[in-house]
């Protein structure tokens, strides 16, 4: 036991050292009024009091909750999707195998600045090709209005995630027993009833795992928007995590424990649905196959 100790300690001193210790200290900065590091007043629960009655994180939660129930759809239908044109054996398949992926392998900062430059009103490709079939009225200050700003970042998030699950869903696919699929054939079904009733069904434990950590990893979602949009406009893409660094960092508030208690609250929140997910598992039956 103490050998093993021995490599374990300078794992579990990084993890107490990063981990634990800025969890522990943001759970007791949520209880004072912090000015500077070396002054703090206690509040009790006076900052998660005012938590509730906060209009711009209520905003934020709604961003939040939008993103973390549509974005994950769109993420693993969107990979789904790409799976199975491989799997079909479409033109080129390994070519767009790597191409589908790369975006995956790009970086935050990447991917928000490539985006931001497609939007752009002026020059970016989404308005140039609009104009360019006619339909230039359709051209919009994407990032910049209130109601298109949240879609446009979601759809940038997609266009990154998606190769991970196409790649994901291409595996699970070809762990499909051929059996079933061979007598589908036989019976000529065609791929649109293959798909709804024999390949989604089996694929169900997959698409539901993957849906779980995109909506898990959403309920934190920080990068992107922060690189693409900064929460606005007028809040419109503000989520908690961006709020939650905007009043801690960005306003001259002065206060670290009110930022603390907005985290903890959705730490708790995240954390619910961690347990949620994971007793919804336990309760339904594996499929087998």
């Amino acid at each position: 036991m103490s050998t093993v100790m021995v490599f374990l300690a300078p794992a579990l001193l990084i993890y107490a050292a990063l981990t634990a210790y800025p969890v522990l200290r943001t759970f007791y900065n949520a209880f004072f009024t912090i000015g500077d590091i070396n002054t703090a007043t206690f509040v009790g629960l006076d900052h998660f009091r005012e938590v509730f009655k906060d209009a711009t994180f209520w905003a934020a939660v709604r961003n939040t909750a939008i993103w973390s129930l549509i974005a994950p759809v769109m993420d693993v239908v969107t990979g789904l999707l790409l799976a199975l044109c491989l799997y079909a054996g479409v033109p080129y398949a390994r070519f767009l195998r790597v191409a589908w992926f790369t975006p995956v392998l790009l970086s935050y900062v990447v991917v928000g600045i490539l985006w931001v430059w497609i939007y752009n009103y002026d020059w970016g490709i989404v308005n140039v090709a609009l104009r360019a079939a006619g339909l230039g009225s359709w051209a919009q200050a994407w990032l910049g209005d209130p109601k298109f700003a949240l879609g446009a970042v979601m759809i940038t998030h997609t266009w990154k995630w998606a190769g991970f699950n196409m790649v994901v869903c291409l595996a699970a696919l070809h762990s499909l027993p051929s059996e079933v699929l061979e007598a589908a054939e036989l019976d000529n079904c065609g791929w649109g009833a293959k798909l709804v009733h024999i390949i989604v069904p089996m694929l169900r434990p997959t698409l539901l795992n993957l849906y779980v950590l995109a909506f898990i990893g959403k309920m934190k979602v920080f990068d992107l928007v922060f690189i693409m949009t900064e929460g606005g406009p007028m809040w419109a893409t503000e989520t908690v995590s961006t709020y939650v660094y905007k009043r801690a960092f960005n306003w001259n508030t002065f206060d670290l424990g009110y930022p603390s208690a907005i985290a903890v609250v959705w730490f708790v929140v995240v954390i619910g649905f961690v347990l949620f997910f994971n007793r919804m598992f336990k309760q339904k039956e594996r499929l087998e196959y």
